[in-house]
Formats: C-alpha cells, structure tokens, sequence
C-alpha cells in the first residue's frame, strides 16, 4: 500500500502535456510523439520509484520531458572540431571528407542519378563501375569490389572463398582492431576455420608451410595496424608468403586496414604497407578501409585477381554489404585526387599530416592570444589514430590551457563542446589541451571564437 500511495505523487500525462514548455514543443513535434515522450519518462520513474528513489518534483520531470524532446529534434551526428590531436579519431568519425567529396555526395543526393544503369545503352548497369577503373588503376589489381567497410570485406572474401575449409594465418596477427572486433570471430562468422601458426612474437615461413593441407584454402597476412610487438619478433614478408601459396596453388588473402596509397616515411613517420605494393606482391585479395588512411567515406574496399573478385561479386552476402549511392560518390571523388597528385592538398588527413610545424606552431599562438594569461604553448606530439601506424608520432606545438580556479578542468572542456561548433581536446596533467594539427586551418576563426566565448563567460 505504501508503495502504491507514493506513486499518487507522479503527475498525470494530462497535466505534464498542458505545462507551458511542453505544450509549445506540442506546436513542433506530434501530439503523439509528446504522448509518447511523457509516458515513457513516467514509465521510467515508477521503476526507479519501485527500488526506493524518491519522486521528482514536478519542475524536474518537466524539465527532463523537454529535454528529451529537444533531443529528439537534433540532426546528428553533428560536426565538431577535433583538437585532440588524433588526426584519425574513431570516436569523431574518422577521416573528414574533402570539399570535393562533399560536392560529389550533395550531387549523388540531389534527385535521381546513374547509379547502376549505362547512359549509353540505357541498360541496367553495376555500380562497382564508378569506382573500379580507378581502384585498378591506383592499385595495379586486375579488379575491385566495394562494400560497407573493411569488416564486411574481410568477412565476405572468408564466406566466398573459404567457407568450410582452412585458412592460415600467425598467431601473432589473429588480433583484436577495436570496439570488440576480432579477426578470429569474423572467421568463425563465415564458416572458415583459423589455423594459427608461429608464436606471438615470431612466425617463420615454414610455420606456414607445415600447416598446410588439403583443407586449406587460402594464406592470411593481418596488419597488426593498431599495435606493435618490439624486441625479439619475426614476420614473413608479403613477397614469401606469395612465393609459398604459389608452390601450393593457394591465394595470399591480405587484410591491409588502413588502405595506404602514399609513402609514409616521406613524412616522417614509419612505413605503412601500401596497397599498389601488395598487388604487385602477387596477392589475391587485398582488403582496407575507406575512411582511414585513404581519407574517404566509410567502406570496404577488395582488390585483387579478377576470379577471386568475380566469386566475391556473385555471393548472396554481396548485396547484403554493398556500398550506398552517397558514398561512392565521395570515395569516387577521393580516389581522383591520388589520380591527380593533390591528395596533400586536397585530402584534409593528408593536409594534416603534411602539415609543417612552422606553420602548426604560428596558429598556436593564434590561439592562445584568445585565452590570454591562462595559455602558454608547448612542444608536443600528434598521433594518426584509426588503428593506423602505431607508436608512430608528427612533432606538433599545443596550446596548454590552465584552469582558473573557480572550474574544475572537465568543466572547462566541457563548456568548449557546448559551443555551437563544439571543439573537442584532449586533458592531460589538470590541463586542457588542444592540438593544431587535427584542426584545418580554416577551423581557427572557430576555435579562437569558441576559447574567447568559454573564457568571457567564466571570467
């Protein structure tokens, strides 16, 4: 009975509806929808009610019913600055787009399109043809496939290719690449089976070869692109691996993730496997992303030999995986800038890693005139991120925000992601941090505009 009695002070959905704040947001959203928010809100009180939580007063319930409401009506996922200094940062969506990627999925978006119809037959057509010739081109590869993302890829090419049967890949690559995707799971998904060979730190060739049988359908190479083994270690290169799967009839699958068309060490970080140099390898399939080192849209891409591709193509699993209209169009647009030779100038993951640090540090400064006494700069470093070239750093200059006394340093940050372009940094040491090099150049006005309202309103 006592339980019962408490419940009798939660208001009524009638009285919640008829607040002035609710009954205005009535006038934008259904009267069902309204309804709905009210009584799941309710709902959720009296559970929590149940366990001995004391009833809210009637302001607090209000308040939180508009608020959810609101939420409701906001576009996302939003945009917002990255000063974190991760240039590819997961949580942040990755590799933003370039301008004309951008156009290229506005017009993709924009009424009907040639999606998968021939304008010179007026035939059905594929949309692999929008991107293909360009793949093959950049990469050397008899053909290409394109699905939603490098997991997809990787589990498709297993599906097709090796269901029911054995793939061979070393014990020190059967890793984990993040957010609880492991290359072991995805093999069990799709009907291989994971042989796996060497020892975490070394693997040799003959490794390899003594696990081979006549259930083996194919040799796996994984880039271990988000970590490093340092110290005693041996891997089989790509080019052995080849060497041996052609003594065995056997294609060398090569799960690439970054998808690297550029030469790394020209930029001053370590070397990353390139896609063209694995294709010339001799590899049957090479699988990466779109949206890591490439600096395109979210996708999967698989280059390789053209009966290989031809069996990916023609699997059930490929519909259920294809890349949409809007995508393809801004990896489309992407892949010309490599054609091109503007992928530094055009291509903003590549503008921020090519980024000089004469320039990074003077923009530093910008910055800090905008804060005042409270900024100091500072040498430092910046990370690429996205699980690619681990332990691999760019020399940076960041700006070092002390806290005034009357904020704790997480509110600080936290009024910098309340801005109307949140800016999001990084805080190390009771500090907060923010790093040039993840931001455009044309994100400064941004930035500096967001430090001076954050700092006019905590005094």
């Amino acid at each position: 009975m006592e339980s019962k009695s408490r419940f009798r002070d939660l208001p009524s959905v009638d009285r919640l509806i008829s607040d002035e704040r609710i009954k205005a947001l009535g006038e934008v959203y259904s009267h069902d929808a309204v309804v709905s928010v009210v009584r799941r809100h309710l709902d959720s009180l009296r559970l929590f009610m149940s366990r001995g939580d004391p009833c809210p007063s009637f302001a607090e319930i209000a308040d939180t019913v508009v608020a959810r409401l609101q939420s409701l009506g906001t576009i996302g996922p939003r945009r917002v600055i990255n000063a974190t200094g991760v240039i590819l940062h997961t949580n942040l969506g990755r590799a933003p787009l370039s301008t004309d990627a951008i156009a290229a999925m506005k017009q993709a978006s924009e009424g009907f399109n040639n999606l998968e119809i021939d304008l010179e037959s007026g035939k059905r057509g594929s949309r692999q043809v929008h991107v293909e010739p360009l793949l093959c081109q950049l990469s050397g590869a008899e053909d290409s496939l394109v699905v939603n993302n490098n997991a997809s890829a990787m589990l498709l090419a297993l599906s097709a290719l090796a269901r029911r049967k054995e793939v061979i890949v070393s014990r020190g690559q059967a890793v984990e690449i993040g957010g609880g995707f492991r290359i072991p799971d995805v093999m069990r998904q799709s009907g291989a089976k994971l042989v796996e060979v060497g020892t975490t730190n070394c693997t040799y060739i003959a490794d390899y070869e003594q696990a081979i049988t006549p259930q083996t359908a194919a040799l796996l190479r994984v880039h271990s692109s988000n970590f490093k083994v340092v110290g005693f270690t041996q891997e089989v290169a790509i080019q052995e691996l080849v060497e041996l799967g052609k003594r065995y009839e056997l294609p060398v699958f090569d799960d690439l993730g970054s998808g690297c068309l550029l030469d790394t060490t020209g930029f001053g970080l370590d070397a990353e496997p390139r896609v063209q140099d694995s294709i010339a390898a001799g590899v049957g399939l090479a699988c990466f992303s779109g949206d890591k080192l490439l600096g395109g849209p979210q996708a999967g891409i698989i280059v390789g030999r053209r009966h290989l591709i031809g069996k990916l193509k023609s699997h059930p699993l490929a519909r259920a995986m294809r890349i949409d209209k809007v995508r393809l169009a801004a990896l489309s647009a992407t892949l010309i800038h490599y054609l091109k030779g503007e992928a530094t100038d055009k291509i903003p993951i590549w503008r921020m890693i090519a980024s000089p640090l004469s320039e990074i540090e003077g923009r530093a400064e910008q910055w800090a005139q905008a804060v005042g006494h409270l900024a100091i700069t500072a040498a430092g470093e910046s990370t690429v991120g996205g699980g690619s070239l681990p332990g691999s750093t760019l020399p940076t200059r960041l700006l070092i925000i002390k806290v005034p006394r009357n904020l704790r340093v997480q509110d600080l940050a936290q009024e910098l992601r309340r801005q109307p372009l949140p800016v999001v940094g990084r805080i190390e040491r009771n500090a907060l941090v923010l790093d040039p090099r993840s931001v455009l150049p044309e994100e400064d006005t941004a930035v500096v505009q967001s430090l001076r309202s954050v700092f006019a309103a905590v005094g």
